[in-house]
């Protein structure tokens, strides 16, 4: 019996892994034998819902194998091996547990903050934490309110909301999952983990795939710095508000309906759906023409340019012209 709920909740703490390691449970056991079935079955479900883009609680199963679910997790997608699924795997990881970070103690938010190296301190209701370290998770945030310059500080610390604390320590856990992965993982364990691995890589290829999007619009068209924006946000990752920007208005530019543009932005780690919709709602709305690839340049937005870069002088020229290729013709059959 696990003696600290906690440990389920929260099972990348060092207390957790030194629980497991105790257990000594063999690896080839935790593998094969059916003891160990549901925990296997729990990691796999764990590894596919992070694609999906969260991961569920599961009181159905016993603590712990719900525990031990999650090296099995890690070893699938050290396995894998493949970045866009470490870090959204890392993200669900960590916004799963925001969620449970909600109704614990300030103390307790103080020590798992400490763990993963936000020494913070309290100060009447609110957090103070050195700006060093608020720097290093805060500076991946979009909203202005997060900027040094519009925070108090107090002898070198910042003040944060207990929300807002939170909300930082999740970046630190995302990290601290994401940095650790991939495990070296001997070819052995990955052949016993074979028909998981199968089918998470199912899931993965069709996540890689699917583009939800409806109308004339063409995926398949769009100029290397868009297409390199958007899988940056689906893989998790934070993007500068000049990047968001040039891809909302490339993408309202181009015909996509505001919901299509908000369920892709779905996979950024500080996503507010009322506020996401706000902005690309006034963005829509105040006819704003997406940035010329000399701003994209100037931005540092411009990736994985090709020869056709070389020849246009806007990103929405580049879709005019790679489209013509897509165009459904009488008798032909469209490329989507």
């Amino acid at each position: 019996m696990i003696p600290d709920p906690n440990l389920t909740t929260y099972p990348f703490t060092s207390g957790a892994t030194s629980y497991v390691r105790d257990l000594k449970i063999p690896i080839p056991d935790l593998l094969e034998k059916r003891a160990y079935a549901r925990a296997r079955r729990r990691g796999t479900d764990r590894v596919i819902q992070a694609i999906e883009g969260r991961i569920k609680s599961n009181t159905e199963i016993p603590p712990e194998l719900e525990l031990l679910s999650y090296p099995i997790a890690r070893m699938i997608v050290s396995c894998i091996d493949d970045d866009y699924l470490i870090r959204r795997y890392a993200l669900a990881e960590a916004k799963a547990v925001h969620e449970s970070l909600r109704t614990e103690p300030r103390d307790f938010l103080m020590a798992m903050g400490q763990e993963f190296g936000m020494h913070s301190k309290p100060l009447d209701q609110r957090f103070e934490l050195y700006f060093a370290e608020y720097i290093k998770y805060a500076n991946r945030m979009h909203d202005p309110v997060w900027k040094l310059v519009n925070r108090r500080l107090y002898h070198g610390s910042v003040m944060l909301t207990e929300r807002e604390f939170r909300r930082l320590l999740q970046e630190a856990i995302r990290d601290h999952i994401q940095q650790d992965l991939p495990l070296s993982v001997p070819p052995e364990i990955c052949g016993a983990l074979s028909h998981h691995i199968a089918d998470v890589k199912t899931s993965l290829g069709a996540r890689k795939t699917e583009f939800e999007i409806e109308g004339a619009v063409e995926p398949d068209a769009f100029p290397p710095c868009i297409a390199h924006a958007i899988a940056l946000l689906q893989a998790g990752a934070n993007l500068p508000h000049s990047a968001r920007f040039a891809a909302t208005a490339f993408l309202l530019n181009i015909g996509m309906d505001v919901d299509g543009i908000i369920h892709i932005f779905g996979g950024s780690p500080d996503f507010d759906e009322t506020r996401t919709r706000y902005q690309v709602e006034h963005i829509s709305g105040s006819e704003y023409t997406a940035p010329g690839c000399d701003t994209m340049k100037t931005y540092g937005n411009c990736a994985g340019a090709d020869d056709l870069c070389a020849r246009i002088k806007h990103p929405l020229n580049y879709y005019r012209i790679k489209k013509k290729d897509y165009t459904v013709k009488p008798g032909v059959a469209s490329k989507v």
